[in-house]
């Protein structure tokens, strides 16, 4: 028999019935539960939970929603369902530098990262080649003071248009304003170089090196209007020493960013990042 995978994720007030209702109302349509995780923040008294479950191909997103209609009213369940068998849709956004977008593209050309590019969006034509290749549509917007507003109209009005479920700003180089970050929030993950302590301005890893910084790292988070500060998803460090050059430390950085990045995307994709006030929660496989 054929079977669809589904994942639902849920967030309410903790209190005891909470699993039993779902995965009762889950075990009448049949569903097979293939991974379950959950969280109980004790200080706000949150509960947190995703389910990765699989049912017959004539179960469709209606019937489950149907299903848990009750205990979603119940609970006052804030939920989330994503039908696996849809291939995400993407939009990338960069600027010059392009390990972030290589990797990303590289992730989905050999199947780890599932996902569809619909659109390469840059304020350069740099990467436009890159885009050709894979025919990707390339959207070459630059970005002045007196034109901000109608790009960021054009990028929201591109995401409507091909159904973008996620827009990652891969070294995308262009602070977004207040209002276009409010619109994509939960929705848009930027890569950010991070230092103990932080580099800001031009040639961050030059400017570590100056300092003879020890660990060097990237962080992916969901954009806010606050720069560099939303809520985080991923992050890596890796150990650098005074033997290294200003360009060793770029070189490691281009690998920290890239990885990061992936790494994020995928469990945005996957349903496994919830948001929890300004932090996250979670549920990485293994």
């Amino acid at each position: 028999m054929t079977h669809k995978t589904f994942d639902i994720t849920l967030s309410c007030e903790d209190r005891p019935g909470i699993v039993a209702a779902v995965t009762t109302e889950l075990a009448g349509l049949g569903a097979n539960i293939a991974e379950s995780n959950q969280f109980w923040d004790q200080r706000t008294n949150r509960f947190f939970m995703r389910i990765s479950f699989t049912v017959a191909e004539g179960v469709g997103r209606e019937e489950i929603t149907r299903a848990l209609e009750p205990a979603i009213a119940r609970f006052d369940m804030k939920t989330a369902l994503a039908d696996r068998g849809r291939r995400p849709k993407i939009v990338i956004m960069v600027s010059k530098f392009d390990h972030a977008l290589l990797h990303l593209l590289y992730q989905i050309r050999v199947g780890w990262l599932d996902a569809e590019v619909v659109a390469i969006v840059s304020n350069h034509e740099d990467s436009r080649r890159t885009a050709e290749a894979g025919n990707i549509p390339y959207h070459h917007w630059k970005v002045t003071k007196d034109n901000k507003a109608e790009q960021e109209q054009k990028l929201l009005a591109l995401v409507k248009e091909t159904g973008a479920d996620l827009v990652v700003l891969a070294r995308y180089m262009q602070v977004l304003s207040n209002e276009l970050s409010n619109r994509l929030f939960g929705k848009a993950i930027n890569i950010h170089h991070s230092f103990l302590p932080s580099f800001k301005g031009a040639k961050p890893y030059h400017q570590a090196h100056e300092r003879g910084v020890k660990l060097i790292g990237a962080t992916a988070h969901y954009v806010t209007p606050d720069l560099d500060e939303g809520p985080i998803i991923e992050q890596e460090t890796e150990r650098v020493s005074h033997a290294m050059s200003a360009e060793d430390f770029v070189a490691a950085g281009r690998d920290i960013e890239s990885r990061v990045l992936a790494r994020a995307v995928k469990l945005h994709l996957e349903s496994r990042v919830m948001l929890n006030g300004h932090k996250t929660v979670v549920f990485a496989k293994g």
